[in-house]
């Protein structure tokens, strides 16, 4: 069914972990034997990519046919490669047009192209997908996205460009009045023509991706009660976006005697409800790890369209008493006795890090009445307050008396962030008065304005980062637990002191070069009193006393793959990883000793079946703790 879609641009996202690299992989797969006469190319956006972890063969930012499908090209966007390229084509015209907009010179720009850019990997990945469609580079492109929260930062990149053009477009009709009233004349340069060309570009891809026949996005989910939650989220934001839905796709669906287990069925029953008249698509669990190409080839001719009227449920036997899992040690020591101030939980998307968060601060909470403690969902795409069964806010919610819950939200926290810097920030750059014989020239300061006024790509994980510096500051929780958006992202979390300090310190020496012409004395004691906290933060994570970084993984290959290059990425960033917990443990499937032979493996059994979420984050902490001296598990 999939291989007959007719767009020419197919999307794959949706909740972390729930196999959208698998299916993408599948399908591209498909499509391009069922079309030998076309090429396909299968991309990935994802900062962490696993393309080469499931279709079993080295993928890179170079564009590689596949050895067993010559029509079938892979390529795993490179931000870091891409923002070079980007740089050659066009860095000299944007130095020239932000020094017409500005006070700065086009030199003193030179230094950006090397630093943390905050949503570079989203603001890289769609202007190359646009490149790809406008040069005809493919005739079909599969998309294998971030997990969704990120997917929709990637879309929401179309109206920030929007705005960035038209900023850039101001700085220019300064210029080009500036020009007609000196010398009287004017002749569209290479600035103009940037601008026509990147509008116009715009405008095609926008076109393009909102176009049902010609572009969709698949939504991918597990049947769980927190897919269900996040991926209904998802949908009604495509639907602001105008984003078409292409269907959805159910993975690891459970059987019993030839029909769907009950519980699965009913959450079927929900998916199918927000499908919005799309089709809906099921595919059953696995009990081997579908990765290289024939399992791909033999996954896929088991994907099947959902009709619940003729699928069965198998009804599991009532009778039957629900017992917990018995912990295994070790546990997680009690990390509230050990003086730790900050638990960052991290892995791939699906492992269970939400769960694991919840669990962990739930079960120190209950073991510290006496000491006040925080979880914190950095993810755009919340699902912490699933896990809990409640509904969470950037205002932290009470889950009893000494432990707090709360989702940051990247709109609360910009906006303070504003009023605080980012208004003054764009006057300064600016740095228009008086000029050309007293002609008042507006066109700078409203066009910095404008773009400090939009949603700045990628600044979740900067703002993420102040509110917990603001949190630890003030001291009122003797804890906090984070839980944090999949590894690509959470990568960029940790990496947000060194980037944002080096922005910082970038702006210092524009100031010290310019001072005696834009002033701004208190902005610059305000940004070196942000840095000083900013430095303060990185020293907190690096510390090993006051952070505690926890992986969580599950035993497959490409979840294993990913959480060993991410433990590889932590030492060498200095951050200290003593635990890895192995979420759904069965008896003899432990993780290889290779892997992680300095990190103390916490093995978490898979969770009893239970009514809520809740009820399973209750297990988990159960299960995940080390026992208190004297008391048996």
């Amino acid at each position: 069914m999939l291989t007959a879609l007719p767009q020419q641009l197919i999307m794959f996202s949706g909740k972390g972990g729930v196999g959208k690299t698998t299916l993408s992989c599948g399908f591209a797969r498909q499509l391009a034997q069922q079309h030998p006469a076309k090429t396909v190319l299968l991309i990935s956006t994802d900062p962490a990519h696993s393309l080469g972890d499931v279709l079993q063969t080295p993928v890179d930012n170079a564009t590689t046919p596949l050895a067993d499908i010559a029509n079938l090209q892979v390529r795993a966007l490179d931000a870091t490669a891409l923002l070079e390229q980007f740089r050659t084509d066009y860095g000299a015209v944007l130095e020239l047009l932000v020094e017409r907009g500005s006070f700065v010179e086009g030199g003193d720009l030179n230094p950006v192209w090397d630093m943390g850019w905050p949503g570079l990997d989203e603001l890289m990945a769609l202007l190359e997908i646009q490149r790809i469609l406008r040069d005809r580079e493919a005739d079909r492109v599969v998309v294998d996205m971030a997990p969704s929260g990120h997917t929709l930062s990637l879309f929401a990149l179309m109206d920030f460009l929007d705005t960035l053009l038209e900023a850039l477009g101001e700085f220019q009709q300064k210029h080009r009045t500036l020009t007609e009233t000196l010398s009287g004349r004017y002749t569209p340069d290479q600035a103009d023509a940037f601008i026509t060309d990147m509008r116009r570009d715009l405008e095609q891809g926008r076109s393009l991706i909102q176009d049902c026949d010609r572009a969709a996005c698949w939504v991918v989910g597990i049947p769980e009660p927190m897919s269900w939650a996040e991926s209904d989220r998802f949908i009604t934001a495509l639907g602001r976006l105008d984003i078409p839905l292409g269907g959805l796709v159910i993975n690891r669906v459970l059987q019993g005697g030839g029909h769907i287990l009950d519980i699965h069925h009913r959450v079927l029953t929900e998916f199918e409800a927000i499908a919005q008249g799309q089709p809906v698509l099921w595919v059953p669990a696995q009990t081997a790890e579908p990765v290289g190409g024939p399992a791909l080839d033999a996954l896929m001719t088991l994907a099947k369209p959902l009709d619940l009227g003729q699928t069965k449920s198998s009804q599991p036997d009532q009778s039957a008493v629900v017992q917990w899992p018995t912990p295994m040690p070790p546990g997680v020591e009690d990390l509230m006795a050990a003086g730790r101030r900050l638990i960052v939980v991290g892995g791939k998307g699906g492992v269970g890090k939400t769960t694991v968060s919840a669990a962990l601060s739930w079960g120190l909470a209950e073991r510290h009445p006496e000491a006040s403690l925080r979880v914190m969902s950095i993810d755009p795409a919340h699902s912490l307050g699933d896990a809990f069964g409640l509904p969470l806010t950037h205002e932290p919610t009470s889950l009893r008396p000494n432990l707090q819950a709360q989702e940051v939200s990247a709109e609360v926290v910009l906006d303070q962030f504003r009023a605080d810097y980012l208004w003054d920030l764009a006057d300064m750059m600016a740095g228009d008065s008086e000029i050309a014989s007293g002609i008042q020239m507006a066109y700078g300061p409203a066009a910095w304005r404008q773009i400090v006024a939009q949603a700045l790509p990628g600044i979740d994980e900067m703002l993420s980062l102040i509110t917990v510096m603001d949190l630890l500051e003030r001291n009122e929780q003797q804890l906090i637990v984070l839980d944090t958006a999949p590894t690509g992202h959470l990568l960029r979390f940790l990496d947000m002191p060194t980037a944002l300090g080096d922005w910082l310190g970038w702006i210092f020496k524009l100031w010290i070069k310019y001072k005696d012409v834009v002033g701004r004395v208190e902005l610059m004691g305000r940004l070196r009193t942000l840095r000083q906290r900013v430095l303060a933060a990185q020293a907190k994570l690096k510390d090993p006393q006051h952070t505690e970084f926890i992986g969580v993984v599950q035993n497959q290959s490409a979840i294993l793959a990913e959480a060993s290059r991410l433990t590889h990425t932590l030492a060498e960033r200095s951050i200290a990883q003593r635990y890895i917990v192995h979420n759904r443990y069965q008896p003899g499937q432990d993780l290889p000793v290779e892997l992680f032979p300095h990190q103390c493996i916490v093995r978490l059994a898979g969770l009893a079946p239970s009514p809520t979420p809740f009820d399973q984050v209750k297990q988990a902490a159960h299960l995940l703790l080390e026992p208190e001296h004297g008391v048996d598990p």
